[in-house]
């Protein structure tokens, strides 16, 4: 695959930042302070005239959200007969969102902030389960997207919407009181690391996919 270097190295520095900031999570917190609270400060500005805006931005990201938008993109792909998108799609999701991430909360078992949560939430902190979804949802539309249409304005404009919708997720997190900075850094990176390490795979899989059923 063309320019397969470059995403693995991307990935590789994705999960480089990830795994510094959860080594500094887990044994020098107290580094982050001034960071989280600088950046908290910002985006807590606008409190309490932004809150209806981002309890409803923030539930794009809910599992309920994403396990429904995610069936029906698999569904979607799988009538199309995007058989390496479909599966690709499901492992993401599946298996970074839904499984690695919730285990690696365990480890961390960071406390959430004790600023008044505006949603209500149970878990621990770091890494964000709000951020690496959206970014494992949405960022794998936007690495798919490419390979279903054509007209480039169209795609570039999607792929536009898909990640400020990513980003204001993870504002909404940090704004509605439930995470700190560090937290959606962390899940971003988990999750646009594995992204780009793996997408490699699934573009070559996909041409060889797509080669064999036109030969049917």
């Amino acid at each position: 695959m063309k320019h397969k270097l470059y995403y693995q190295f991307a990935g590789s520095c994705s999960l480089l930042l990830f795994v510094f900031l959860g080594y500094v999570v887990k044994f020098y917190r107290q580094w982050l302070t001034g960071f989280d609270n600088f950046i908290t400060s910002i985006l807590r500005s606008g409190y309490p005239t932004w809150n209806s805006f981002f309890i409803w931005i923030t539930k794009f990201a809910n599992p309920a959200t994403i396990v429904i938008l995610a069936l029906a993109f698999l569904f979607l792909f799988y009538r199309g007969k995007y058989y390496a998108e479909a599966l690709w799609l499901f492992i993401n999701v599946g298996l970074v969102s839904g499984i690695v991430n919730p285990l690696i909360k365990l480890v961390f078992q960071r406390e959430r902030p004790t600023l008044e949560h505006l949603v209500s939430e149970h878990s621990f902190s770091f890494p964000s389960g709000h951020a690496c979804a959206s970014m494992i949802l949405y960022g794998t539309l936007i690495f798919i997207l490419p390979g279903l249409l054509k007209n480039k304005q169209i795609l570039l404009g999607l792929q536009i919407m898909l990640g400020i919708l990513i980003v204001l997720i993870g504002t909404s997190r940090i704004y509605l009181g439930v995470h700190f900075p560090s937290d959606i850094i962390g899940g971003y990176s988990l999750a646009l690391g594995w992204l780009c390490l793996t997408y490699p795979y699934f573009s070559e899989k996909r041409f060889v996919w797509r080669f064999k059923n036109q030969q049917k």
